[in-house]
């Protein structure tokens, strides 16, 4: 089990330029924005404007701050994507664009080379105790706010607002958190 603080979190600019990005992991470590195989983010949005394209990637974006933006993805319908809507899934190498109904938003976003490896995003809101099942392979969980314990095995850990913990190479098995946060349980694994 390796944490991964939020202190600790590279920030870089977007691929186009139009903001920050902070990045939570990637692999292979020390990949860049082109080859990566799967890479974990946040970015702080403050205006409407294009998605950087990413070829052959897929994305799964979901709200952490913010009233919502709404969406423009080439061949659907424009969807307002709230923190209260379910991680939205697209592909990242079509047109995408966004406006922001309400001002500047914080999302979360999870990307995985095609064909390579596959990836789910699933969040879970934990008021008191819960107990999540991790399959085999990759397993990253992304503490949105609040404050929770997570155990596993003899493995203890406690994480704040903005940090992660990574199981890689895991053969599954169960994690049982406690405390008050919301946080993205996020599975990868070979396509």
């Amino acid at each position: 089990m390796k944490v991964l603080r939020a202190a600790g979190h590279k920030r870089m600019p977007w691929k186009n330029g139009g903001g920050e990005t902070v990045e939570i992991a990637i692999s292979p470590e020390g990949a860049g924005l082109s080859d990566f195989d799967w890479r974990v983010s946040t970015a702080t949005v403050a205006s409407d404007g294009p998605f950087s394209v990413f070829p052959g990637i897929d994305r799964t974006l979901s709200i952490l701050e913010g009233e919502g933006m709404r969406l423009f993805i080439e061949g659907r319908e424009p969807v307002l994507l709230t923190q209260e809507s379910k991680p939205l899934a697209f592909a990242a190498d079509i047109a995408v664009s966004a406006t922001l109904p309400d001002g500047t938003i914080t999302d979360l976003n999870v990307m995985s080379r095609r064909g390579t490896v596959r990836h789910a995003v699933a969040q879970h809101f934990i008021d008191g105790k819960k107990s999540l099942a991790f399959a085999k392979g990759i397993f990253l969980l992304f503490c949105a706010n609040g404050t929770l314990a997570a155990r596993t095995g003899a493995q203890s850990i406690e994480l704040d607002a903005g940090d992660a913990m990574l199981l890689e190479e895991s053969d599954g098995g169960r994690l049982d958190l406690s405390g008050q946060a919301l946080c993205y349980a996020i599975s990868i694994d070979k396509a």
